[in-house]
């Protein structure tokens, strides 16, 4: 398995609406994307910090794991995962890891925001931190 760089840094938000301002407005970066992705029960908005991307995270659903992470939060969002690219492919790394012990929460890559490949690690597996696996299909 080949990592490249950290793709994004997942962080959990209670609304978009409201830290997207804060993101933008204070910080000064700028949202180049809002997507929802129906499947996971989330809407995403990106931001880029030079080659990495931050990826803000609401859910759309009580029982999505976003609404779940910050209801244990108490009520609060956080960093919800981090994300790697992976150079030769998610599927790939998936089994590498799987033989080396490794528990995983996706046998298979699914697809994830901005039409990436992903997959996710457990974190009682990676010393607590949830990791997510990803790979641009068109690269």
């Amino acid at each position: 398995m080949e990592i490249s760089h950290i793709e994004h840094i997942g962080i959990a938000v209670p609304s978009l609406d409201e830290a997207i301002p804060f993101y933008e407005k204070m910080l000064g970066l700028k949202c180049f994307a809002i997507e929802e992705v129906a499947d996971q029960k989330v809407r995403t908005a990106f931001f880029k910090v030079g080659q990495t991307k931050i990826e803000l995270l609401e859910g759309t659903a009580e029982d999505s794991a976003i609404s779940k992470f910050i209801a244990n939060n108490g009520g609060r969002g956080g960093i919800q995962h981090m994300a790697f690219a992976i150079q030769d492919g998610v599927a790939a790394a998936l089994g590498e890891l799987e033989e080396k012990g490794c528990r995983l929460i996706d046998k298979a890559p699914r697809k994830g925001a901005e039409g990436l490949n992903i997959a996710f690690l457990h974190p009682k597996s990676t010393v607590g931190t949830l990791i997510e696996l990803c790979e641009d299909p068109n690269k």
